[in-house]
């Protein structure tokens, strides 16, 4: 049985001394970079490696570019290999946002290039301190495995895909509220948002304590966000297309298969100033 979703820190724990399950510490702030490294160095779940959102799971950024471009599919099969990921591995993600932030990332990545059996861990590292398990403080030793890329680009858009979307087509813009209409941007240059995109925060895919909604909960979120769309016709927007994959990790969690990424989002979409911005709600 692989997990390609979710899976939770009891599941987790019985599997660790498995060889075919590689974990993955993608703890990030985008306000300290090196907040996630300094974090996984002070302890982490065994065995764990480190994935660095702007070193490891994004490429270099251009001026047509958003904050966190797609990197280069063999130099990230090179990298996934060096962490001992093959073919046949069973990865698990984590991060301190409930999947938010890398770990959705990393998710979504494997899954352009042909690699399903990834799950992120349910509620994250603060889900895993509460149930007590075990934590390490050594970086594990590695055996490099060969990872064989095979990108699926059917998965994600370009910002000219997205300026011709089907009139049955839906831009879900996983931002914040404020952020989405405009009324503020702490990070971005230009506020608001692609018009017609509608606003789905990804906080809201979250209970209180960080963990995903149930699933029929989730679902019928999302099925009245599709409004007899199918699940194919959403495609998913953030800031930098980092967030957005929790949008869409959240509905394939659901069962709501077949949702994309527009991969640069706001931060490439705004890069051309003959692009149109929408403001309010």
């Amino acid at each position: 049985m692989s997990y390609n979703t979710l899976i939770d820190p009891e599941t987790l724990n019985a599997h660790l001394d498995d060889p075919d399950w590689i974990v993955m510490d993608c703890r990030f702030s985008l306000s300290d970079p090196e907040a996630g490294r300094r974090a996984y160095a002070q302890s982490h779940l065994p065995g764990a490696r480190y994935a660095h959102l702007d070193e490891d799971l994004s490429g270099p950024i251009t001026p047509a570019a958003g904050r966190h471009p797609l990197p280069d599919p063999t130099r990230l099969a090179q990298k996934l290999g060096a962490w001992g990921i093959g073919r046949d591995t069973q990865v698990i993600a984590y991060d301190d946002m409930g999947g938010i932030l890398a770990a959705a990332r990393l998710w979504w990545l494997l899954r352009w290039l042909g690699h399903g059996a990834c799950a992120v861990l349910d509620g994250g590292f603060q889900a895993w301190l509460q149930a007590g398990l075990p934590l390490a403080a050594r970086p594990p030793v590695i055996r490099p495995l060969r990872f064989e890329a095979r990108p699926d680009d059917r998965l994600w858009l370009t910002a000219a895909r997205v300026a011709t979307l089907a009139e049955q087509e839906l831009l879900v813009d996983a931002r914040g509220a404020a952020r989405y209409r405009g009324e503020m941007e702490p990070i971005d240059p230009v506020a608001g948002h692609i018009p017609g995109a509608v606003n789905l925060p990804t906080e809201d895919n979250l209970t209180a304590d960080g963990r995903f909604r149930p699933a029929d909960e989730q679902r019928e979120r999302f099925l009245a966000l599709l409004d007899g769309r199918p699940a194919s016709a959403v495609v998913h927007s953030c800031g930098s297309g980092v967030t957005a994959c929790h949008n869409l990790l959240a509905m394939e969690a659901a069962g709501l298969n077949g949702s994309r990424l527009y991969a640069g989002s706001w931060s490439e979409w705004i890069r051309d100033p003959a692009r149109p911005v929408a403001t309010g709600a």
